[in-house]
C-alpha cells in the first residue's frame, strides 16, 4: 500500500482590479490624484486598504524622482 500524498489545494486568486502600482507608470498614478496633486482618498478610488498604501509610497516615489508634481501650478 503507497502513502497518500498531498495533492495541491487550488487556491482562489482573483485579479487585482487595478495593475501593480509602480512609480515608472506615472500617467496611470495621475488619474488618483486631484487637480491640486493630492492623492485622493479610498472612498473616491474604491481601493483597499493595502492598496491605498501601495498607491501612497508609488506616488510619492514618483513625486521624488520628479515624475509627478508635488504641487498644482496656480
Amino acid at each position: 500500500m503507497m502513502p497518500k500524498t498531498k495533492t495541491p489545494s487550488a487556491k482562489k486568486t482573483s485579479k487585482p482590479s487595478h495593475p501593480e502600482f509602480s512609480y515608472r507608470n506615472y500617467e496611470h498614478l495621475a488619474s488618483f490624484t486631484s487637480e491640486r496633486a493630492r492623492i485622493q482618498g479610498r472612498k473616491r478610488t474604491s481601493l483597499s486598504a493595502k492598496d491605498q498604501r501601495k498607491l501612497a509610497k508609488a506616488v510619492k516615489h514618483a513625486r521624488h524622482l520628479g515624475l509627478l508634481p508635488y504641487k498644482a501650478r496656480v
